[in-house]
């Protein structure tokens, strides 16, 4: 009976296991550089961040390093 309850107690936390795994391998990649948009007309690009920071806004949108690059004047 105790044998029985362990084994279906190992079987749920590896399915649990699996899922979260699961779950880290099927979220896309962080990108690299995102531009935060602002508000109004074509929503024109304010500022530009590493696609880690946390001080970007809600409003933002991935791009590529060159036009990262473009957007904040550097060469």
């Amino acid at each position: 009976m105790w044998l029985q309850r362990i084994d279906t107690k190992i079987a749920d936390l590896q399915g649990r296991e699996a899922e979260q795994e699961q779950g880290r391998n099927g979220r896309p990649q962080e990108p690299d550089w995102v531009v935060e948009l602002g508000i109004g007309n074509k929503h024109p690009p304010i500022e530009v961040h590493a696609g880690d920071c946390y001080a970007a806004g809600k409003r933002q949108r991935p791009v590529p390093r060159d036009e990262a690059r473009q957007l904040c004047g550097c060469r």
